[in-house]
């Protein structure tokens, strides 16, 4: 069943949503999902090419979609982001911090360069975007943001990834400070952790780099439902906290994962 059958048609007339990372994967699929139920979108990523092929798709379906190559961690790029999404849509409504990255290292082989960027990246680049938009957001009294994270964001520790693990913990700290602070003026803050999902980015970026040849094999065994999760599943689910029915919802950690946090982690590289 399609995961996304469940939400009212149109549900997000009349609205906008801003997407980085839209190019591909879980951003793609959030953009189309939104533009099926009725919303215009600002797709943001630093490649182009496929920023362009989705906006096409989104286009495809009839809706509005403004393409922006964006590159999080310059604040310059950001303010051109918000500013042109904001002139050419009027209001952007919802926010997903999708745009991230990491590459699976022992602690031990992390460069100071290594560190810094992935933590640039995924906790100073969702900060750059989310104190625009959610300035915009609160000056109109209406908003929900939805920051990406991952599994390993919590009290059990990110050991492929230790950089990107600090940053996510980071995004999921300042998320319940922002809804704390937010909630009164109408703008809802929660975060999303999915397990492993079935992208060509997780396949090119966290199988390929095991020293293990069976890896994806492995790491699906590991997963209780006994599957890896998709990428509709995790864009319904952040449909559902911009829906009416998650008005209420706020500073909540929502994890998307088949039940993996609860199990048996196989490591990337290394024994385990």
């Amino acid at each position: 069943m399609d995961p996304l059958a469940v939400f009212a048609q149109d549900l997000f007339q009349g609205k906008s949503v801003l997407i980085t990372g839209g190019g591909r994967g879980i951003g793609r699929e959030l953009a189309l999902a939104f533009a099926r139920l009725g919303a215009d979108t600002i797709i943001a990523g630093r490649h182009p090419e496929t920023l362009q092929a989705t906006a096409e798709d989104v286009s495809a379906l009839g809706r509005r979609c403004l393409a922006v190559p964006t590159n999080i961690r310059d604040l310059e790029s950001v303010d051109n982001l918000v500013g042109r999404g904001i002139e050419e849509m009027g209001k952007i409504d919802f926010l997903i911090n999708n745009a991230g990255g990491q590459f699976p290292a022992d602690p031990l082989e992390i460069s100071d360069n290594g560190w810094r960027a992935v933590v640039d990246l995924n906790l100073n680049g969702t900060w750059n975007v989310t104190s625009r938009v959610g300035k915009h957001m609160v000056a109109n009294r209406f908003g929900a943001i939805v920051n990406i994270v991952h599994i390993y964001s919590f009290n059990r520790g990110a050991p492929d990834f230790a950089h990107s693990g600090a940053a996510r913990s980071g995004v999921v700290n300042l998320a319940k400070s922002l809804a704390f602070s937010w909630a009164k003026h109408n703008v809802t803050v929660n975060c999303v952790a999915p397990g492993t999902i079935n992208t060509a980015g997780v396949r090119e970026e966290e199988f390929a780099a095991s020293d293990k040849e069976n890896y994806e094999d492995l790491a699906t065994a590991a997963v209780p439902a006994g599957r890896l999760g998709e990428a509709d599943e995790t864009a319904a689910l952040c449909i559902y906290l911009c829906s009416p029915a998650a008005r209420y919802i706020n500073g909540a950690d929502l994890v998307i994962d088949g039940g993996n946090f609860l199990g048996n982690w196989v490591p990337i590289k290394g024994a385990g």
